[in-house]
């Protein structure tokens, strides 16, 4: 990125000005709460995908906020009084917040969209005109280096990422800084690294006009800017698109396939300080004559555990469908695009891809001495975010299932979580149910088929009495032999604290 680039954004060394204008703003009620009651819920909700019409149609006015949303969300101009009535438009004309369009009109030169904290803190995302967000109707710029802001990947990885307080937090690729913004809460340092050094910018203006602490900003290709470096948490949300080419530096790693997320996934391990958190999104191929699951277990760096998640699979045609829309290229010539989704297919021919898996990816260093523990599935269904508290909640289960033999199972004491509801399914008018399924409403919304036994047993856990004690009634009630039951009940009450319907009880 040229430095001619770089100086058409606006100045990261005026934090007076940015401490300004997020005062005016906030005087505004330019905040996600005020933008839903002023657009109401349909307008706001086409914002999410790119579509400005009805935002348009809803900012008619000339109140404070409809002048607010029309400068920074949808790139129209405002006049100079109008805007000034609002905003310190002199100082923010001199720092490049603004530039003069026409002779009595300014006109924003990024786009700033307010977001939500999770405590509900009153942030801002900075990002490239007509990039606040992603969408089906592409990003708007076909720029390289273009920035974008906040779009579904990136809530879903800041989601997903466990929260605790920690020493030091990397946002790999940071983009327009998003997960740098969530780690300031609770890291006490920050630091974010991008290929791209408008994206570096764009995150320090981020962080300022949201009020929080700054970051260590370095440019440069995965941990090539930290060096030997060790964290409490590594996050990133990587430009993990598979493509013939690196045309757009936010998506297109510029590996074959699926490389960049192996190598960033394998080089995460000697990064994280004992206990911390790695967290991903990623693309990986599915690829003739291979086990999808083998081919993400084979990423995980010796010494972590991991927790992988497939959350959806495209076929071939689907995925370079949508990619192509993403940057546009649906609008250009008829030609240009079969030639451009001809070369996206003959790229997965030729790699034997058929398909394209996507989800995410955690690691936590496992403690010195200890078999680490890999999961990889696949969960297309709905959940409820966040998740990091049930990110954090399957590695401590794994712990206590690790330190815990058969034995010990059996003299433990258990609470069925919250909110699990048990189904019966089986013919209408059956006398017994052809099976029984235990549902959470919580965190993952998992679904699990148990015998009458683990049904049994799940229902009674309430804390107060040992898992053998309960089989041991259970045994009696259904006349079996509880030596025998003793035997093969653990494996079951295992899978059921593994997938945290049941929890381990303090006594």
């Amino acid at each position: 990125m040229s430095s001619s680039s770089l100086s058409q954004l606006p100045s990261i060394d005026r934090d007076d000005v940015a401490a300004r204008l997020r005062e005016s703003l906030l005087g505004a009620e330019f905040t996600a709460d005020g933008l839903l009651e002023l657009l109401g819920a349909p307008a706001y909700a086409a914002l999410a995908r790119s579509e400005t019409v009805p935002a348009l149609r809803a900012t008619r006015g000339d109140s404070p906020l409809e002048t607010l949303v029309r400068l920074f969300l949808l790139q129209q101009p405002a006049e100079y009084a109008r805007a000034a009535a609002v905003l310190p438009v002199e100082e923010c004309l001199e720092s490049g917040w603004l530039t003069r369009a026409g002779d009595d009109e300014v006109a924003a030169t990024v786009d700033v969209r307010p977001y939500g904290g999770p405590d509900g803190e009153d942030w801002y995302i900075v990002s490239d005109l007509g990039c606040a967000v992603g969408g089906a109707g592409g990003i708007g710029s076909r720029a390289e280096g273009v920035v974008l802001g906040v779009g579904g990947a990136s809530t879903t990885l800041s989601g997903i990422t466990v929260r605790t307080p920690v020493a030091s937090a990397l946002d790999l690729g940071t983009g327009s800084g998003i997960q740098a913004l969530h780690a300031t809460r609770h890291a006490t340092r920050v630091v974010a690294t991008d290929l791209n050094p408008r994206a570096l910018h764009m995150t320090a203006l981020t962080l300022a006009l949201s009020g929080t602490g700054p970051a260590d900003l370095h440019e440069g290709s995965l941990f090539e800017p930290v060096g030997d470096e060790t964290y409490d948490l590594i996050v990133s949300n990587p430009p993990f698109v598979i493509s013939p080419g690196a045309r757009l530096t936010y998506r297109d790693g510029g590996m074959a396939g699926d490389d960049l997320c192996r190598t960033l996934v394998q080089e995460a391990g000697a990064r994280l300080n004992e206990g911390g958190y790695a967290q991903f999104l990623a693309n990986w191929q599915h690829i003739d004559g291979e086990e999808w699951t083998d081919r993400l277990r084979s990423w995980v760096p010796r010494g972590c555990d991991a927790w992988v998640v497939q959350r959806e699979v495209q076929d071939i045609t689907q995925y370079a469908e949508l990619w192509l829309r993403d940057a546009g290229d649906h609008r250009t010539d008829p030609a240009e695009y079969a030639a451009l989704y001809d070369a996206w297919l003959d790229e997965f021919e030729a790699r034997k891809v058929r398909g394209v898996g996507f989800g995410w990816i955690t690691l936590r260093k496992a403690p010195e001495g200890v078999e680490p523990s890999v999961t990889v599935e696949e969960w297309p269904h709905s959940v409820e975010q966040p998740l990091g508290d049930t990110v954090r909640a399957h590695f401590e289960r794994l712990d206590y299932l690790r330190s815990h033999d058969d034995a010990a199972l059996l003299g433990a004491h258990f609470r069925l979580a919250g909110e699990v509801v048990q189904e019966q399914v089986g013919l209408p008018g059956a006398e017994d149910p052809e099976h029984v399924v235990l549902r959470q409403h919580r965190g993952m919304r998992r679904a699990t088929k148990v015998d009458t036994i683990g049904a049994g047993f799940a229902g009674v856990c309430d804390g107060t009495l040992s898992a053998g004690r309960i089989l041991d009634a259970i045994a009696q009630l259904v006349g079996e032999d509880p030596v025998l039951l003793r035997d093969r009940t653990p494996a079951q009450i295992r899978m059921l604290v593994e997938q945290g319907f049941l929890e381990p009880a303090q006594v």
